[in-house]
């Protein structure tokens, strides 16, 4: 009785309402894994890369040493993309400058958007996926409570058909009501925990290269080792800015 009654008797007298919810059921645990478990590599090997290029970083004598470093190589980090953007974007500010529709507010402000358009555009790929996620953890619950209640109408249906609620009658129905709330579960709660670890990672991460990006602005304005302005061309003109904080040094 025993052995007639478990999970292969679920299966065997389930019906297509019941496997509809099942393979969804599956099918979103199947693919919030796929991605926690893909997030999670990516997010460890962004940490580690993101770590070495920032020592890295701050070991260099001037921008235009970091300028250097990345035509040989190229960016595999959020950070390092981040300061080739903002490196690239001041050069070709100073090249152009008002003859560019981009850069005709200055120096300063096309530089603002280019750090700002790349965290931007870091925050939309560290988001990608947690809809899902998110999906998995909020709309599994209720998934497999419509599983519960389709297997409690099979019960009552089994129920009025015999006249009797004994338990062969009645074991089989609330079984596979009993397994579709285990099984919104157990989809549940790893999707929820896992979306709340990615949105708090997340939110660290950008606040960590929303910080850097204000340090990279600084270099590159101002200038580096208060000497010269940071990826600055050496036959390009100077801006006000520049000129400004090179006749202060001066009286000083």
């Amino acid at each position: 009785m025993e052995k007639g009654l478990g999970f292969s008797h679920f299966l065997a007298q389930i019906d297509g309402v019941g496997i509809s919810v099942l393979v969804l059921l599956l099918s979103l645990s199947v693919a919030s894994w796929y991605l926690i478990i893909t997030k999670s590599i990516a997010n460890y090997i962004a940490k580690r890369r993101a770590e070495a290029f920032l020592k890295h970083f701050w070991s260099f004598d001037s921008l235009q040493a970091v300028n250097v470093e990345f035509k040989n190589t190229a960016p595999n980090n959020a950070f390092a993309e981040l300061a080739k953007l903002g490196i690239d974007a001041a050069a070709d500010s100073k090249i152009h400058g008002s003859y560019k529709l981009a850069a005709a507010g200055g120096t300063s402000e096309f530089l603002t958007r280019a750090l700002r358009n790349g965290i931007d555009q870091e925050a939309t790929r560290v988001e990608n996926g947690l809809t899902l996620i998110a999906s998995a953890g909020s709309a599994a619950p209720y998934i497999g409570l419509f599983g519960t209640v389709w297997g409690i109408y099979h019960a009552l249906i089994q129920i009025g058909l015999s006249g009797q609620g004994t338990l062969d009658k009645v074991a089989g129905p609330v079984g596979e009501a009993l397994i579709m709330t285990a099984l919104g579960l157990a989809v549940a709660i790893p999707a929820v925990l896992a979306y709340n670890a990615f949105v708090r990672r997340n939110r660290i991460w950008l606040a960590h290269l929303d910080a850097f990006a204000h340090d990279l602005f600084i270099l590159i304005t101002v200038g580096d080792n208060n000497d010269a302005p940071a990826a600055s061309l050496q036959s390009s003109p100077k801006t006000d800015t520049e000129i400004t904080v090179a006749s202060i040094e001066g009286r000083q």
